[in-house]
């Protein structure tokens, strides 16, 4: 049997996306996104948990829709789990998990000029290509 590394989020964003370049060349958007989750506990309080994700998007889809991930906007993110090795500061091995994005949909609420700006629409990238299109029910599959 196979295995399956697949995430689906849909958050905010914690800040403004970082647009940087490997030295390869390769563009890289750098951006995390909140997600939270709230309940009643037995005693009826509302409770709250929010987590944080650390998002990469690579190539042309990052300096496509880069500027445009702006803090307190909302996204979807279709992508796989990474985790990474790295030695720090002080010489202790760490790990760091990230999701590397396969697609990212801006939708509708929050960040700056949002509330206006073609509601209608949202900008899709998905592997590679940027397409403006209606944003329906069927493009969030729950």
């Amino acid at each position: 049997m196979g295995s399956v590394n697949k995430v689906i989020l849909v958050g905010n964003l914690g800040r403004d996306a970082e647009l940087r370049y490997t030295p390869g060349g390769a563009a890289v958007a750098k951006f995390s996104i909140a997600t939270t989750e709230i309940w009643n506990d037995k005693a009826g309080q509302r409770q709250e948990r929010t987590e944080w994700h650390n998002i990469d998007l690579w190539g042309k889809p990052a300096e496509s829709v880069s500027e445009d991930l702006v803090k307190g906007k909302q996204v979807y993110v279709e992508g796989r789990l990474q985790t990474d090795e790295y030695t720090d500061k002080e010489g202790v091995k760490r790990r760091s998990t990230k999701v590397r994005a396969d697609r990212v949909v801006l939708l509708g609420g929050g960040g700056r000029g949002a509330g206006g700006e073609r509601p209608e629409a949202a900008v899709a990238v998905d592997r590679g290509h940027e397409s403006v299109e209606p944003l329906t029910d069927d493009d969030i599959p729950f």
